[in-house]
């Protein structure tokens, strides 16, 4: 029979490694809870960056409203007076009064689309991110650029080298983004291919040219055909090696200029119609 202290020593030992073993998932548990902190910090900050850029153009354009109105009430105290300015003066200036009004209401329209169309973006970029945070960061690039999001993908995510066929991998990428894509019909989405600098020539492809068309085009059919995103709302081009993202004369170079872009725009006529001004014509006013 062993001795009374030989099994107290063993129950001792078995209680300590039972608590190791909880202390360490706790542990584990710490450390997913700080980086799910340190994640949603990140996007908060983005956020906030955004913010700040909106607030600054805002303020910009309220200075020019603030103008307009100080003419305002210059050419309003001169028609206080219509016994010192002719009958056709006095017309005039109330037809500039006109024309600054739609100058003013312009100015409040394009000010209440741009902070629309930025508040837009913000969430395209969240939503783009929080669906593809689980793919590497050098694959997978999300940017806010001349005030449209482009997304920009790795080629070795999308293709075999010198293919324009789409690998599986691929197809999930481009899943969550025509997921996304699709919670926004008022948006067009441009696909453009970019090649490096090494000449290619086979049986299906002349050149960079055709191998960059081939892969915008594979992404858009792809789009339309598996994931219903609406043929009309697409384009597809290639830009073959002439818009490199940085030099071709590295291995590492030539990586990062072969991609696929996928820039998520406003509808383009509803874009121009925002940037015409008011039609009021005010030249030759003034004449006595």
């Amino acid at each position: 029979m062993k001795p009374l202290h030989l099994y107290v020593l063993a129950l001792t030992l078995f209680t300590s490694c039972v608590s190791q073993k909880k202390y360490t998932a706790m542990q584990d548990r710490a450390v997913n809870c700080e980086n799910e902190l340190n994640t949603t910090k990140n996007q908060n900050n983005l956020l906030e960056a955004g913010l700040a850029n909106e607030k600054n153009r805002s303020k910009s354009l309220e200075q020019q409203m603030e103008y307009f109105k100080s003419t305002n009430t210059d050419l309003l105290a001169r028609l206080s007076d219509l016994s010192v300015v002719s009958k056709s003066g006095a017309e005039s200036i109330k037809k500039s009064l006109e024309a600054l009004n739609e100058q003013n209401k312009y100015i409040k329209d394009l000010t209440s689309s741009i902070q629309r169309k930025d508040s837009i973006n913000l969430v395209l970029v969240m939503n783009l991110k929080r669906s593809l945070d689980n793919f590497e960061d050098e694959d997978i690039n999300i940017e806010v650029k001349k005030g449209v999001v482009y997304v920009s993908i790795s080629d070795k995510m999308l293709f075999r080298s010198g293919s324009y066929n789409i690998s599986n991998r691929a197809e999930e990428v481009i899943g969550k983004i025509a997921k996304i894509i699709n919670d926004h019909k008022e948006l067009d989405i441009l696909v453009e291919g970019h090649t490096d600098n090494v000449p290619i020539s086979t049986e299906c492809m002349v050149d960079n040219w055709d191998l960059s068309v081939k892969r915008a085009t594979s992404i858009v059919r792809l789009m339309q055909t598996k994931f219903a995103v609406q043929p009309l709302r697409m384009t597809a081009g290639g830009r073959s090696e002439y818009l490199p993202k940085t030099t071709n004369a590295t291995t590492e170079g030539r990586a990062i200029n072969r991609r696929t872009e996928i820039i998520i725009l406003p509808k383009l006529d509803q874009f121009f119609e925002l940037l015409e001004p008011p039609t009021t014509n005010i030249e030759g006013q003034g004449k006595g």
